[in-house]
């Protein structure tokens, strides 16, 4: 029993004795090591719910915003299609008349006659006599150049002359009794044949000199120049004083014929079979020139000529106009807007273009009943000429069609007229769109103290 292990005892450690006692060390103080909390990621099904919810709450949000914005701009009753009452519209009646055929085209004005004026002999250009922008006449006088160097050279060839003339006397008399005396046999015949040709000499030398002195006398006539066409005159291209010669390119001055005066313009090729037909029957096409914008017009004038050939790389053939241009609105180089008139239909149906509605029935307008509704009605449009549309088929006459609204209606839809063409109604009343301000005006006239009710229904509206 006793070679038995303590109690307590382990393998691998000393043994313990009862009679000693363990060394007890003193307690230190420390703090205990705290490991951080272990992140625990969530499930990535879990993330994904969470994104999707956000989402959704983000969406429900604009849907709510857009629906607010578009209940609180568009009134109850004015929505497109609506059916809580009557539709305000205005009407017009289908008139019968004739409606022309335009063709739009883009224009320049054309001068028919541009003329840089230059010197045709040499010298110094002592005075001008035009004023800048002027309108001449044609032979006017516009600049001298300097005459005495001319003048000094027909002197000299007009004395030249009269001594080849007097020669040319002489010879004609030897002549004459050289002749007398070959009738007697006094002289050789060579001597009569030799007179004849020196009187033949002369004769061509006087031709000469009366060359000569024609030629100093045109040179005179070209010290003074004058205007070649009427027009009007641009800048001076010089100043007197300067020498001038005729290989200036520059010249003194242009001169721009201005009455009548053209317009160039070019149409498609396949308007050009519709023209031809009409001026090879004989008819003179009007022509209306527009200002830039196309709302002006200058001057109404008629189709001269057609080019004789069309441009290839456009498709398009060129067509002058002219113009008298009696109040010179029009200028050279200017562009304007053309309308020519090729034909005209007669006795047909005319409605305003902003009756006609384009759509899944393709053209076609609404055609007022007698019960208050509309109807769709398809219509074959003609020409046009910009306001108005001829309807070939779908319309008569007298019929009232809607103007004005119609982008608010439908088949069948009710509506209340509030204008007739272009005019209002009795119909109309506060609250229908130009009922208000068309009371309040009445009101403000017709009562001499309710000006202020009238201004302020006017206001109103």
């Amino acid at each position: 029993m006793d070679d038995q292990p303590p109690r307590g005892y382990r393998p691998g450690e000393a043994p313990v004795r009862a009679d000693v006692r363990p060394h007890d060390p003193e307690p230190v103080e420390t703090h205990p090591y705290r490991a951080p909390p272990r992140f625990v990621e969530p499930p990535r099904r879990r993330r994904l719910l969470s994104r999707l919810l956000w989402l959704v709450l983000l969406a429900l949000i604009v849907v709510g915003i857009v629906w607010w914005v578009l209940h609180r701009s568009q009134p109850a009753g004015t929505g497109r299609f609506t059916s809580g009452g009557p539709m305000p519209v205005g009407t017009a009646t289908v008139q019968k008349g004739d409606m022309p055929i335009i063709d739009n085209a883009l224009g320049t004005v054309t001068p028919l006659a541009t003329v840089t004026v230059q010197t045709q002999i040499n010298g110094q250009l002592m005075e001008l006599g035009f004023q800048e922008g002027q309108l001449v006449n044609k032979g006017d006088f516009l600049a001298q150049i300097d005459p005495r160097p001319y003048q000094v050279a027909l002197e000299q060839a007009q004395g030249q002359l009269a001594k080849d003339q007097a020669a040319l006397a002489n010879s004609k008399v030897d002549l004459a009794r050289y002749e007398k005396l070959v009738a007697q046999n006094s002289i050789a015949t060579q001597t009569l044949d030799t007179q004849r040709a020196t009187v033949a000499q002369n004769i061509g030398l006087v031709q000469v000199d009366q060359a000569q002195v024609d030629a100093q006398k045109l040179n005179l006539i070209y010290c003074r120049i004058t205007a070649p066409v009427a027009g009007r005159v641009g800048l001076r291209q010089v100043d007197a004083g300067n020498f001038i010669q005729t290989s200036n390119t520059t010249g003194i001055v242009v001169v721009t014929e201005l009455q009548p005066i053209s317009v160039i313009f070019t149409l498609p090729e396949d308007n050009l079979p519709a023209v031809l037909k009409q001026v090879h029957a004989g008819k003179t096409l009007q022509v209306t020139a527009l200002d830039r914008a196309g709302k002006n017009e200058i001057e109404v004038g008629e189709l001269a000529t057609i080019d004789n050939q069309i441009d290839t790389t456009t498709g398009t053939v060129k067509l002058r106009a002219m113009f008298a241009n009696k109040t010179y609105d029009l200028f050279p180089n200017q562009f304007v807007n053309i309308k020519l008139k090729v034909d005209t239909v007669q006795g047909t149906a005319i409605v305003s273009d902003s009756a006609i509605q384009r759509g899944a029935p393709g053209t076609f307008v609404y055609l007022t009943k007698p019960d208050g509704t509309v109807a769709a009605q398809p219509v074959t449009l003609g020409p046009d000429d910009g306001t108005k549309v001829a309807v070939l088929k779908g319309l008569e006459p007298g019929q009232v069609v809607v103007v004005d609204g119609a982008d608010r209606l439908k088949d069948g839809a009710k509506i209340t007229v509030t204008a007739l063409d272009g005019k209002p109604t009795q119909q109309q009343q506060p609250g229908q769109p130009g009922g208000q301000g068309g009371q309040g005006s009445d009101q403000g006239r017709g009562q001499g103290a309710g000006r202020g009710q009238g201004s302020g229904q006017r206001g109103g509206g």
